[in-house]
């Protein structure tokens, strides 16, 4: 570009204009997040692939995670323990510029809440529980379902009837003749479909084994919860209050809103 006939202090006023604009167009939005998403038991990362392009449609980075043993990752499940997937979970929100959104679905909650604690409130901006699992420390997966999903006193099934264990005791699987009852019902035909194709053996390990948490670190981080109102696995009202959250709020849906309402549930976790 030539400015012709403008004297040298114009010409340099000009060009440092430019290069301002140019920075500005460049530069990433202020506003831009980046959410790190952590599936529960038996799934992977395909469980969002309806939420991931929404989110990265207002403009935030999006990362879903496949925990060891599960989707793409051909760990052998039986091997995996709870500290594989905090691993899983750090060195991913490590590899990300800035800080980051933990988001744990289900079981997810309790990787999201250990791996929150070895990386800090520096690095994890806020943690979103989707219908999950909220540790205190020393509690686990079973022992928190022990504590606020006790069993049927109706005689209807539980949805821990549906958990089909390897004979080792290592691994379960879902019975998927049941799972669409307690997970899926008010999804689609093709994405209950979906799902049963893609789930897989749920490692043990992981669900066994208490957290360590301290107040001083995972104390500090903000925490929200969504709780979905028509699950049928397991009412998480109670669990919502097992630790100080900063908002509790409500989806009218089953414990796959990721499925079906995958609008709904974007717009209520970019919300919070």
């Amino acid at each position: 570009m030539k400015f012709v006939n403008l004297p040298i202090w114009a010409t340099s006023l000009l060009l440092s204009l430019l290069l301002i604009s140019c920075s500005e167009d460049h530069a990433p939005q202020a506003s831009t997040k980046t959410y790190l998403l952590v599936h529960g038991a038996s799934h992977g990362a395909w469980a969002w692939k309806k939420v991931v392009p929404l989110l990265q449609a207002q403009g935030h980075r999006v990362v879903a995670i496949d925990l060891p043993g599960h989707g793409d990752d051909k760990t052998p499940p039986e091997r995996v323990t709870l500290e594989d997937y905090v691993n899983r979970v750090v060195d991913v929100a490590n590899a990300q510029a800035g800080p980051v959104i933990l988001v744990g679905h289900s079981a997810g909650g309790v990787s999201i809440a250990q791996a929150a604690e070895r990386l800090q409130a520096g690095k994890v901006e806020k943690l979103i529980f989707l219908d999950a699992f909220l540790p205190k420390s020393g509690e686990s997966v079973f022992s928190l379902a022990a504590k606020f999903l006790p069993p049927s006193t109706t005689g209807e099934p539980n949805f821990s009837d549906s958990f089909l264990f390897d004979p080792t005791g290592a691994t379960f699987t879902l019975d998927t003749a049941r799972v669409a009852n307690f997970l899926y019902q008010d999804c689609s035909a093709a994405d209950v479909l979906f799902a049963k194709a893609n789930l897989g053996r749920q490692p043990v390990a992981p669900f066994a084994t208490p957290v360590q948490l301290t107040d001083t670190k995972y104390g500090t981080i903000p925490k929200y919860f969504i709780i979905c109102s028509k699950a049928k696995n397991g009412d998480m009202t109670a669990m919502a209050k097992n630790v100080a959250m900063n908002k509790v709020v409500t989806l009218s849906t089953s414990h796959s809103p990721f499925f079906s309402q995958p609008k709904a549930l974007t717009e209520l976790i970019l919300s919070l």
